[in-house]
């Protein structure tokens, strides 16, 4: 986005209005494979800022503001599993760069032209390009098959099965994240519906499928 003045302060800032403007639609390929590469070339820049998401921290701190027990009788089990994929990744070799964190397909804006913008900075801080697919991925509530044809737009190459089980791990990592996030807003009385189950689905289902992709690897001493 075109940032016309910040106020290091306070944070307030103002940009330039993006006439005729639509959101990127997450169902249609060919929106995505831009947004993908906008993205790939905003983490290529290797900007560097003097802070981090701790994904980690933050679903901690979710947790302890909802200040009550989840509404999913197996939470324990699933936090369990998404600490174990935490230690996991945090040992493996990434790039370490700014991210933007919610890097969801309504943050990425068409002008009339036709040209892409991300916009809504306030996650952003030091992380793996691969947590802003995932990221994408979850918000866009994709399966399977359409995570892995996320993961070859943003590539546009083959990769190694460990990237994609990587990003597997994130996908889980953050569905616990904002699962925590929406609990915690339904305890002020807002609802996000099936948008909160999917992101607690994420955390579960994902957990086990790169959990048990562990154990039939080299990198099984998670």
């Amino acid at each position: 986005e075109r940032t016309l003045y910040l106020n290091p302060e306070n944070g307030y800032k103002l940009t330039h209005f993006i006439e005729n403007s639509r959101n990127c639609d997450p169902h249609n390929w060919d929106d995505v494979h831009q947004c993908m590469s906008l993205l790939k070339r905003m983490h290529q820049e290797h900007l560097k800022v003097d802070h981090s998401f701790d994904i980690a921290s933050q679903i901690n701190k979710y947790e302890q503001l909802r200040n009550a027990p989840s509404a999913y009788r197996d939470y324990d089990q699933v936090k369990q599993r998404v600490d174990k994929l935490l230690k996991y990744v945090d040992r493996l070799d990434k790039d370490w760069t700014l991210c933007h964190i919610d890097a969801n397909a309504d943050n990425f804006v068409f002008d009339q032209n036709g040209k892409v913008f991300l916009i809504d900075w306030e996650y952003a801080g030091m992380q793996d390009p691969h947590v802003d697919i995932a990221m994408f991925a979850i918000y866009s509530m994709y399966d399977q098959e359409q995570i892995d044809h996320l993961i070859s737009l943003y590539f546009e190459r083959t990769i190694k099965q460990e990237i994609k089980y990587k990003i597997y791990a994130y996908v889980a990592i953050c569905g616990l994240l904002w699962s925590n996030w929406c609990e915690y807003k339904q305890s002020l009385g807002l609802d996000f519906g099936e948008y909160s189950l999917a992101q607690y689905r994420y955390a579960k289902e994902y957990s086990l499928k790169v959990l048990n992709y562990l154990k039939g690897s080299k990198d099984g001493n998670y």
